[in-house]
Formats: C-alpha cells, sequence, structure tokens
C-alpha cells in the first residue's frame, strides 16, 4: 500500500487511508468516544483480530486514531478518534446517507469466477 503522502491526489490520498470495508465502520464506531479493542470487534462483528489490529495501527500511523494503553490488570488499551478522526466524521456521514438514499435494498453484485 502507497504510503499516504506518496499519493499526489487529495482524494487518493483520503481513499488511501479509509478506501477499504471496515476503515469507515472503525471510524463510525469510535465517533462517540474511546472503545476497546474487543468492543470494536464486537461491533463490527465478522473482522478477524489481525484486520482489525493492521486497520487501527494504519490508523495510527495516518493520526486518526490514538492508542492509550493502562497499566491495569488486565491490561486496558483503548482506542480513540483524534481532531483528524472526527474531521473524517462528515465523509462518513455522507457515506451512510448516499447508502440509504441509493443502496437500499440492493444486494452486493454476484461475484464471478471467470476460472470456472
Amino acid at each position: 500500500m502507497p504510503r499516504f503522502d506518496d499519493v499526489c491526489c487529495p482524494i487518493a490520498r483520503t481513499a488511501t487511508l479509509i478506501g477499504d470495508r471496515w476503515t469507515p465502520l472503525i471510524v463510525r464506531d469510535l465517533a462517540p468516544g474511546c472503545r476497546r479493542f474487543s468492543e470494536l470487534q464486537r461491533s463490527l462483528g465478522s473482522i478477524s483480530p489481525k484486520t482489525l489490529s493492521e486497520r487501527l495501527r494504519r490508523l495510527e500511523d495516518g493520526q486518526i486514531v490514538t492508542r492509550s494503553t493502562f497499566a491495569e490488570m488486565p491490561p486496558r488499551v483503548d482506542y480513540c478518534l483524534t481532531d483528524k478522526g472526527h474531521a473524517l466524521l462528515p465523509i462518513i456521514e455522507s457515506m451512510r446517507d448516499f447508502g440509504v438514499m441509493w443502496m437500499s435494498g440492493i444486494s452486493p453484485a454476484p461475484q464471478t469466477n471467470p476460472g470456472r
């Protein structure tokens, strides 16, 4: 995956950051406040722990999320949106509005396998 600052177009840079299935949903779930890893995983349902860890790490690298570790037993880690992360919320809300208006009742396109 290209680094954010290696992409010239601002739309492409944003798409590089949030352009996968899980990242906008993680940002959505952090909008009300900080969450633990297990809370995010439960909220997102079918995301694997590895994928969630990778997306959170990428969001940290992009300064969208902060990770805070607390010396408790068991150890606690909270993820919170930064100001930059909060600035993404209107985009996420626009995606929701588009989905409600234009994608309601539409099933995903069937996957075709050209090799069969």
